[in-house]
């Protein structure tokens, strides 16, 4: 199905390549739209297209959509907070205080008392001097990257990196390198070749998000000290996840105040929406008054805000039992797959790809599993290379032991009829 986007041609994690007017693959935006509506229709047809369906219900982690009742497997809603009667509860009390919107963008008319708050609680949290709350995670990503990264200056990124980090790095104006995927002797050879005088910006999501494997931000942290670099960790996907009260990846590792710039989302574990950067005061100031991502987009809504700043207390609150929880729930669904005989790559976190190899497969499973009452959906490149597709089951802390049995029968089912593992291997 992401066929739809190979213009221009795949590359691991939706990382565009270095195209231009000879390029393979570019031609004019017609015959683009024109290929994607063909490819879409055929999809449809085949009964094998599930993007895109309305949620109609939620009962904790279990959805209706269409009038189906399913098991739901694709959210980024770790600590099943989606529905805390707390977040909700401060979500319509701001919406009766403030209104629906505000006044305008931040710097002028669009400031609520309630952004102040979160922003200030964000810092706190992260033990930090400061924080930015942007609109979105990927306008966080591709404002600060930019706005940070200038003419003479050099970014450094995982070759696996969310493709807002890319899209940051691109859209900045100084030399962009990318590095051999949590590969720390690639990172140091770039940062060898940096000339001396150079700022340099390291970048990496704390947790990947399409294999579920960490950053080894330790080895990381030595190498930026060694050579004079900043370092930018995206905690998308880390954020109620790592660490035992789930503050993340510095956390998980020891490693308090390690991360320059410590950037994450309000849209995953914090059931909300935007994104935010934290660090010291000088880079704060900074990014209100430079980064364009900021200044010309519209504030957050007061309900948004407020459900937010609930979230944050639940998190401080019940977030190291939640954690616990989701643990307990990550390795039973784990060990279930690989005893299972289905390969789930290198991930130790929440994020599960079930490794299938071809395209066909996937959406085949996908199929299957979608009318077993399991809503998972298949990735396919141009999103991870080519000959990795795979279904990306995400497990929760809502999720209940029967839950997991449920979704490991359906799986280990449908790996079966689509040829994935063996009946031998799906018994043991």
């Amino acid at each position: 199905m992401h066929e739809l986007l190979r213009t221009p041609p795949p590359t691991p994690n939706g990382t565009p390549p270095d195209d231009g007017p000879n390029s393979p693959g570019v031609e004019g935006f017609a015959q683009r739209l024109e290929a994607v509506w063909t490819r879409t229709e055929r999809t449809r047809e085949q009964g094998l297209y599930y993007y895109f369906q309305p949620v109609d219900e939620l009962d904790g982690p279990w959805v209706t959509t269409e009038g189906v009742r399913k098991l739901m497997f694709a959210t980024y809603s770790y600590l099943g907070l989606i529905q805390h009667p707390r977040v909700i509860a401060a979500a319509q009390e701001a919406a009766g205080r403030y209104g629906a919107g505000v006044h305008g963008v931040r710097i002028l008319g669009g400031t609520l008392d309630l952004h102040v708050q979160l922003e200030e609680r964000i810092a706190r949290f992260m033990g930090r001097e400061d924080a930015i709350v942007f609109s979105s995670g990927y306008v966080t990503n591709l404002a600060t990257i930019s706005t940070l990264v200038g003419r003479g200056d050099w970014v450094i990124s995982d070759r696996w990196n969310h493709a807002s980090i890319v899209d940051g790095c691109r859209l900045a104006q100084g030399e962009f390198r990318r590095y051999r995927h949590n590969d720390m002797a690639d990172l140091e050879r770039i940062l060898r070749q940096a000339p001396h005088r150079a700022s340099k910006l390291v970048v990496a999501d704390a947790v990947f998000s399409m294999d579920g494997d960490i950053f080894d931000l330790p080895a990381a942290v030595e190498l930026a000290a060694r050579h004079n670099a900043w370092l930018m960790v995206d905690e998308a996907h880390s954020l109620g996840v790592l660490g035992t009260t789930g503050r993340g990846i510095e956390e998980h590792f020891g490693l308090p105040g390690a991360v320059d710039v410590k950037m994450g989302t309000l849209s995953k574990t914090i059931p909300g929406v935007g994104g935010y950067i934290a660090g010291d005061r000088k880079l704060i100031n900074f990014l209100r008054h430079s980064a364009r991502g900021f200044v010309f987009s519209a504030a957050l809504p007061p309900a948004v805000v407020a459900g937010i700043l609930a979230a944050f207390d639940v998190i401080e609150e019940e977030g190291a039992e939640r954690n616990h929880i989701l643990r307990r729930n990550v390795d039973h669904f784990i060990h279930g797959l690989q005893a299972a005989g289905f390969d789930t790559g290198r991930t130790c976190t929440p994020i599960v790809p079930i490794m299938v190899g071809s395209e066909e497969k996937a959406l085949a499973m996908t199929q299957v599993c979608q009318e077993q009452g399991v809503f998972v959906l298949p990735v396919l490149p141009p999103a991870v290379p080519e000959g990795t597709s795979r279904l990306r089951a995400n497990v929760t802390a809502a999720h209940s032991r029967e839950d997991i049995d449920f979704a490991l029968e359906v799986f280990i089912g449908a790996g079966r009829a689509v040829g994935v593992i063996g009946e031998q291997a799906a018994e043991r």
